[in-house]
């Protein structure tokens, strides 16, 4: 039986990104309410054929890290160098404990690489030794000289602009790398380059125009206004919940643990707020209501916590490839009081869906002293959700 080969991959993630202006690192800002790195690393960690992924980043960096990547399978981040070059190199050096017998090296900077891609790469890698994806050159492109003028004009169907992830059978880019560094080359702009001077024959393959690479703060914005075109079906629903009091010495409001004199009498932990809450999404997704997906009947929902109700409810939201735009409980009670709980109740709803505390509302009202809330025999809750999904027919 042939050997199965293995892929790794190298992320670079230790720039400054200074160019893209204000807000820090740009590996670490977010588009489309996503870190710029969580959609680079995503990609590759999803990937069936890719076997480990190698993060490099700045040392300094490292909360921001390990907070923008939660959730992602990878190695133990390696410690980025001066340059680029020097990073890739700290990379390649993390990954030869493992062995691998094709890396692939992307730059955090391009959040938007396919599956697809991926796979050209890895296939290129392994048929050629050598091998990056490039898009043609669409616009005339002149050579100047120091006074600007036009000195030449390149053919440009013999251009090509050079993208990542760059692909290589793991030992001749490591020893490349070695080679270079040895030799105090600390010039390249690609490991292509590297490759090139090394004597190897490098291959391209088909790239993808949208795996560009954030540098300008121009480049956020118009990916930001593609992503929000991308999600144009804006949906809102709307949830009511309401459950009556019983005994006990608290109740839970959404997803918070409240002292009370009474408890809830409920099926589940009568979580008014995050109840309303999912019915609401699930509205917006015209799929059903909470009590179909987690009825009553069931025993296994039995004093089961509210909390794990609304991450399925944003689950079927990210399935269908959309996002939560705004969150919205009025909780309607005399007591116990809202107010003094009202943003540790934002949080803890933030918390579990997943979305900015910004994005999240919760107000509180009685009813005059009017009906069964009025009388102290109950809590209702009203909801509403915002959210964006891709057009489909």
């Amino acid at each position: 039986m042939a050997k199965s080969q293995r892929t790794a991959v190298v992320l670079v993630a230790a720039g400054r990104g200074l160019r893209a202006g204000a807000g820090g690192p740009k590996q670490y800002r977010e588009i489309g309410g996503v870190p710029v790195i969580y959609r680079a690393m995503e990609a590759f960690s999803r990937h069936p054929e890719v076997s480990a992924v190698q993060p490099v980043v700045n040392p300094d960096d490292s909360a921001m890290f390990t907070a923008a990547v939660a959730g992602l399978k990878h190695e133990p981040p390696a410690n980025g160098g001066a340059t680029r070059q020097a990073s890739v190199l700290a990379g390649l050096e993390a990954l030869a404990k493992h062995k691998p017998d094709i890396v692939l090296i992307h730059d955090a900077a391009r959040p938007f690489v396919s599956a697809g891609v991926i796979s050209r790469a890895i296939e290129a890698a392994s048929r050629t030794g050598a091998a990056i994806p490039v898009v043609p050159v669409t616009d005339t492109i002149k050579l100047t000289g120091e006074s600007g003028h036009i000195e030449d004009t390149p053919d440009r169907a013999r251009l090509r602009i050079a993208q990542t992830p760059q692909s290589f059978r793991f030992d001749v880019i490591l020893e490349a790398h070695r080679r270079a560094a040895k030799d105090g080359r600390s010039d390249f702009t690609d490991d292509a380059a590297i490759a090139e001077w090394a004597g190897l024959t490098v291959a391209t393959f088909e790239g993808d125009v949208a795996n560009m690479k954030l540098t300008t703060p121009e480049d956020f914005m118009r990916e930001e206004a593609r992503l929000a075109a991308q999600l144009g079906d804006i949906r809102t629903g709307t949830g009511y919940d309401v459950h009556a009091f019983g005994d006990g010495d608290h109740v839970m409001i959404c997803g918070v643990r409240v002292p009370h004199t009474k408890g809830f009498l409920a099926h589940s932990d009568g979580d008014v707020g995050l109840h309303a809450l999912v019915d609401a999404i699930l509205g917006a997704l015209a799929d059903g209501d909470i009590g179909s997906h987690f009825p009553p009947s069931d025993a296994k929902w039995k004093g089961a916590s509210s909390d794990q109700f609304l991450k399925y409810a944003i689950e079927r939201v990210t399935a269908r490839g959309g996002r939560v735009a705004n969150l919205e409980v009025t909780l309607i009670c005399e007591r116990p009081k809202i107010g003094p709980l009202r943003d540790t109740m934002r949080a803890r709803i933030a918390e579990i869906s997943g979305v900015d505390i910004s994005r999240v509302a919760v107000k509180a009202t009685t009813s005059e002293r009017l009906g069964f809330t009025g009388r102290e025999e109950g809590i209702a809750a009203t909801a509403s959700a915002t959210i964006r999904l891709p057009w489909s027919v």
